[in-house]
C-alpha cells in the first residue's frame, strides 16, 4: 500500500507531535521536513553556502539535537524563502513519499508542493498567542532561555515571512482539511486526523 499523508501548518501548532504519533499509529513513515531545512539552517550558520549545504545534506544531518534552538530556527525560515534551497530539498522529499507502506510527511508546502496530489491533506493550525506559549514552555522545560514577548513576536514573524514569501507560501491546499488545535488536547486532534486518514484507507487498498 502507498498512502501519502501530507500536514502541513505554522510553527507550535502541534502538526509534528500529530504526524508522528499518526505514523505511529498506523505504521507509517515519517518524515519531519522542517528539520531539512534547520539541517540547511544549521549549516549556513556553520558557515556554509545555502544551496551547497541543501544539495550535500545527508541523512544523518536530521539527528542533530542542536536542530531545534531557536537560532536554527530563525535560521531555517531565512533559508527556506531561497529558491534553489527549495528545489535541491523536493526530489528528497517527494521519494520519500511514494515509498511503500504509506508515509506522514509534515512541514508547509507538503499538500500544495510536495505532493499536491496526496490523499490526505491536513492543515494544523492554532492561535500566533497559544503557539508562542506552546514555544515559551518547550525552551523552558529544556533549559533554553525563554522571553514570551519576544517568543511571540517571532511567531508572528515567521508566520508574515512564510506567509508571503514568493515561493510555496505557507497556506492550506484547496482539498486540505484544517484541524485548528488551539482548545483541543493532542488526543482530540488526534482522534480526528486517525478518523480522516481511515476514510481514505479502503480507496488505496
Amino acid at each position: 500500500m502507498k498512502l501519502t499523508v501530507a500536514v502541513d501548518g505554522p510553527a507550535a501548532a502541534g502538526k509534528g507531535t500529530l504526524s508522528r504519533a499518526l505514523a505511529a499509529h498506523f505504521g507509517f513513515a515519517y518524515l519531519d521536513t522542517g528539520l531539512l531545512y534547520r539541517a540547511v539552517g544549521a549549516g549556513v550558520l556553520a558557515g556554509g553556502a545555502p544551496i551547497d549545504v541543501a544539495r550535500g545534506l545527508d541523512p544523518a544531518d536530521l539527528e542533530n539535537p542542536a536542530l531545534r534552538t531557536q537560532a536554527v530556527a530563525d535560521a531555517a525560515s531565512r533559508v527556506a524563502v531561497i529558491p534553489d534551497v527549495r528545489q535541491a530539498l523536493v526530489d528528497f522529499q517527494r521519494g520519500f513519499a511514494r515509498r511503500d507502506g504509506g508515509a506522514v510527511l509534515d512541514g508547509r508546502d507538503i499538500g500544495t508542493v510536495i505532493c499536491p496530489d496526496a490523499p490526505v491533506k491536513l492543515f494544523v493550525t492554532a492561535r500566533a498567542e497559544t503557539r508562542a506559549e506552546r514555544r515559551y514552555l518547550e525552551l523552558r522545560d529544556s533549559g533554553q532561555p525563554a522571553d514570551r514577548a519576544a517568543i511571540l513576536a517571532d511567531v508572528q514573524a515567521r508566520d508574515a515571512r512564510d506567509a508571503n514569501r514568493a515561493t510555496a507560501p505557507l497556506r492550506p491546499a484547496a482539498d486540505a482539511v484544517i484541524l485548528d488545535t488551539s482548545d483541543l488536547s493532542a488526543d482530540a486532534v488526534l482522534a480526528q486526523a486517525i478518523a480522516i486518514v481511515t476514510r481514505a484507507l479502503p480507496a488505496r487498498d
